[in-house]
């Protein structure tokens, strides 16, 4: 596990929430498709005892047009007295690629990928609001636009100019919340509201950015978004909700 638990957590998450609307662009009537949109990785499991507060920090995060919490529960806190059942391996094996750039060089919770970079390792508040503003300041220069038409789903994207590497075009499902009453291990007695909680990863395609792309899928049902990310993982260059 990972850090203990602050005793003015909810003071920290209320100032956060704060800090947000300040900083987080108003939710235009309608949004425009081709908006930037920030993607925030959380590995968190129902195992975990120091999960909670960022899991509920994940609810305050999910409020802002431009900011999309994503939790991947992950499956290798199971053997401690309760299986976390939204757990996959595929988000274990996601966090697996993180683990040589965070300060572990390991697989722990609570973990949080800002943007496909940038690591807040346990409960930092202050620290995400941070890393959403430096992300926020940088135009990758690519655009991307995600749409539903009829049973299909079309991605097209533009590039200003060509990756030095081949980006990996990725769809995932997401169920928006789901509340769990855990009744074993660490968490034992807690019922917990879970935010944008991971279904179904698929790597699409690559794209180089040297042309526009555009590709057709089954549109799956529920909810969902698109990444342009380097490889590696590396930087989430583009992303949309669908």
């Amino acid at each position: 596990m990972f850090l203990s638990r602050l005793p003015g957590e909810r003071l920290i998450l209320a100032a956060l929430a704060s800090i947000l609307g300040a900083a987080a662009v108003p939710a235009p009537a309608a949004a425009d498709p081709g908006d930037r949109l920030i993607v925030i990785e959380h590995f968190t499991s129902q195992g975990c005892d120091r999960c909670p507060p960022v899991d509920d920090m994940l609810r305050d995060l999910a409020r802002w047009p431009d900011v999309l919490p994503l939790a991947l529960h992950v499956d290798y806190w199971d053997y401690m007295g309760w299986r976390d059942r939204f757990a996959l391996p595929e988000n274990t094996e996601r966090q697996m690629q993180y683990a040589p750039m965070t300060s572990r060089k390991r697989l722990f919770t609570p973990l949080l990928v800002v943007g496909g970079l940038d690591m807040a390792e346990g409960f930092q508040p202050m620290k995400v609001v941070d890393l959403i503003e430096k992300h926020r300041a940088v135009d990758p220069g690519v655009h991307l636009r995600v749409d539903r038409e009829g049973d299909r789903l079309v991605i097209r994207a533009e590039a200003a100019e060509a990756f030095p590497a081949a980006a990996d075009i990725v769809l995932v499902l997401f169920r928006p919340e789901s509340t769990v009453e855990i009744t074993h291990g660490e968490n034992a007695g807690r019922v917990q509201t879970y935010t944008n909680v991971v279904t179904h990863w698929q790597e699409v395609t690559h794209w180089d950015g040297h042309a526009p792309l555009l590709v057709t899928l089954s549109a799956p049902d529920g909810d969902g978004a698109v990444f342009v990310q380097r490889e590696g993982p590396g930087l989430i260059l583009a992303a949309q909700r669908f």
